[in-house]
């Protein structure tokens, strides 16, 4: 490794082991709230908990640093869009049930999940925080990519899917709020995965490693992340379907199916980003590097 780096090279070693740190961030304010607290349905139920100012504010923290490495490959674009459901994720709580949070009862309506009606007037804070800031960023990505004259066509369909993400959420709450409250967490947090599954599924396929062996490595753990996620990703989506339908397999297993799948995923999630920092620990400019194998017009 170099001994002399440029603050670009320290900038961005930071922000990708930052990732990993937030990993940890959470897993200490979680762990610590189960141990005092009783054991939870969810991650995500920590927002009903002492826990809940670490998930938000990890949350936060992840999507300004994936927006922060921007970058010229397709890779970036996914984790630019990726960085913009983080929010989401942290704004719009998990519905829950009796019985999911020590100490809470959300009083639904039906032996089904729901957010408690103390937490809506929150979400309808968050969402409209989330749609003027979603507009003005991609408005102002636009504008100073126009400006610079680095507009390309990769630039164009990153910026024309935000957009229609930004809309599309807004949309579904103004239009009805009570299945964006059902489901806006559970969408957000499989797509936010999803996201994350195909960078890692990219990354497979052409580590940026100079050795054969350190290319075999990187390839391996990029690969088994993203296989990992994907299996964690059907299995929690299988659940939380039977789950709103009425059959609780957490219940009727006695196994925290739905913890262990995000704890699971949260896990690999910091992986990935553990052989990111390795791979380009070196790079020269990790903001404007170019991925081999992807055309030109499709570089950001």
């Amino acid at each position: 490794m170099q001994l002399r780096t440029t603050s670009t090279q320290r900038t961005y070693r930071y922000v990708r082991v930052g990732l990993v740190a937030v990993v940890l961030f959470v897993g200490v304010g979680v762990g610590a709230q189960v141990a005092a607290g009783g054991a939870l349905a969810s991650l995500s139920a920590s927002y009903y908990t002492p826990a809940r100012n670490v998930f938000v504010g990890a949350l936060c923290a992840v999507s300004l640093a994936l927006l922060a490495l921007s970058g010229r490959s397709l890779e970036q674009a996914l984790l630019d869009l990726a960085a913009l459901l983080a929010p989401v994720i942290a704004l719009v709580p998990a519905p829950v049930m009796a019985g999911d949070v020590p100490g809470l009862d959300p009083r639904c309506p039906a032996m089904t999940p729901c957010v408690p009606a103390a937490a809506v007037p929150e979400v309808a804070n968050g969402m409209l925080a989330l749609t003027v800031l979603g507009v003005v960023g991609v408005v102002g990505a636009a504008a100073l990519a126009l400006a610079q004259r680095s507009f390309t066509l990769g630039v164009g369909v990153t910026l024309l899917t935000a957009a229609l993400l930004v809309g599309s959420a807004a949309a579904w709450w103004v239009v009805s709020p009570e299945t964006f409250l059902r489901r806006g967490h559970d969408a957000a947090t499989l797509g936010f995965f999803t996201l994350v599954t195909l960078v890692a599924a990219l990354a497979a396929l052409r580590p940026a490693a100079h050795s054969a062996r350190a290319r075999r490595i990187l390839r391996a753990v990029y690969a088994v992340t993203a296989v990992g996620i994907l299996v964690t990703l059907v299995v929690l989506a299988a659940v939380l379907a039977l789950r709103g339908r009425g059959v609780d397999l957490v219940a009727l297993t006695g196994l925290p199916l739905i913890f262990l799948g995000e704890a699971v995923a949260l896990a690999l999630f910091a992986v990935f980003w553990v052989a990111q920092t390795a791979e380009f620990w070196d790079a020269a400019d990790p903001a404007v590097r170019g991925e081999p194998g992807i055309p030109r017009r499709l570089q950001r």
